[in-house]
């Protein structure tokens, strides 16, 4: 027993030795030989400015309402590029507190509309002959 506890003294007194050792070994201290000089850097020429002219988009938004008899039935806003369509959620035989009475309805944008409407060309008359003269009795 008394060897035990002198071999496993003897064990943490070198390991407590060593440690600083080794921790000192892994460290180097700086010096100038280990880091490189800094690359020489040169001066670019300023190109021409780009032929690119770049503008803020419209931001102002146009909101319009329409209304049966005092309420609103659809309200329609536009801002920018993009429009939507909120409307109110009226389902009809549902009261209030009931799951189909929620207020809330998600909007609705419009998607698929990539420029103005295209005007279509008249249609060229449909060329008829003149009736045949009636015979003479």
């Amino acid at each position: 027993m008394r060897t035990s506890k002198f071999w496993s003294l003897i064990t943490i007194s070198v390991a407590a030795i060593a440690t600083p050792l080794i921790v000192s070994a892994q460290s180097t201290p700086p010096s100038k030989d280990f880091a490189p000089a800094p690359p020489q850097t040169q001066r670019l020429e300023e190109g021409e400015a780009p032929a690119v002219t770049i503008r803020q988009p419209d931001t102002q938004k146009k909101i319009t309402e329409k209304k049966s008899q005092g309420k609103v039935t659809e309200v329609k806003v536009q801002t920018g590029r993009t429009t939507y369509y909120a409307k109110p959620n009226d389902t009809a035989g549902a009261m209030r507190g009931d799951g189909q009475s929620d207020t809330n309805r998600p909007v609705q944008f419009e998607i698929g509309k990539f420029g103005p409407p295209k005007s279509t060309p008249a249609p060229e008359p449909v060329q008829t002959l003149a009736p045949a003269p009636a015979p003479v009795k």
